[in-house]
């Protein structure tokens, strides 16, 4: 494995194996934050106010599988962290737009793979199946799908740092990125 691959791939396991971030009080500034208690579950056949699959497999969740679900997001917020971090590396050791880009997407999709490790199956059949209709790859676009939406490596490098904002508030989350 390249060295520029193992190194995000090593920081995001042993996020993930020491937990990560357990909970975030709202005082913190940047992070993952939770924003209210999670919502109780509504019955499976209540309609769901949104399209996103995701969404609507949450918000029937348990209370003790939203929890999980919260918690590991949580974890996917902190590899976002980190996907920061090397945006500021690489870019500090002079390395391209593209470079970055593409570096940027290969760690988000890892982060994807990380954190659905610690989900059930059907849960990553919902995601997987959802990114396989809208991207033709279960993790999501590739960098060059990606360029060839926003027209440039940079708005490429912005996509691959941002996080749903509707799982997030389904999950009773906000991120906002630490400075780096």
């Amino acid at each position: 494995m390249p060295r520029r691959v193992l190194l995000p791939f090593v920081a995001a396991v042993t996020l993930l194996a020491t937990g990560g971030t357990a909970a975030v009080t709202a005082a913190d500034a940047c992070g993952s934050r939770i924003t209210a208690p999670l919502a109780p579950p509504v019955r499976a056949d209540d309609p769901c106010p949104g399209t996103d699959p995701v969404v609507c497999r949450i918000r029937v969740m348990p209370m003790d599988e939203k929890v999980e679900a919260q918690r590991t997001r949580i974890r996917y917020h902190d590899l976002l962290e980190a996907m920061h971090r090397t945006e500021a590396d690489m870019r500090e050791a002079g390395a391209s737009d593209e470079e970055i880009a593409r570096e940027l997407v290969d760690m988000r999709n890892q982060a994807k793979e990380i954190t659905r490790a610690g989900m059930s199956p059907e849960e990553v059949r919902i995601l997987e199946e959802r990114n396989t209709a809208k991207y033709g790859n279960p993790l999501g676009p590739t960098a060059d799908q990606l360029y060839a939406k926003y027209g440039s490596w940079q708005k490429v490098t912005d996509a691959a740092k941002r996080t749903g904002y509707a799982v997030d508030r389904e999950l009773a989350l906000e991120y906002r990125p630490c400075p780096v």
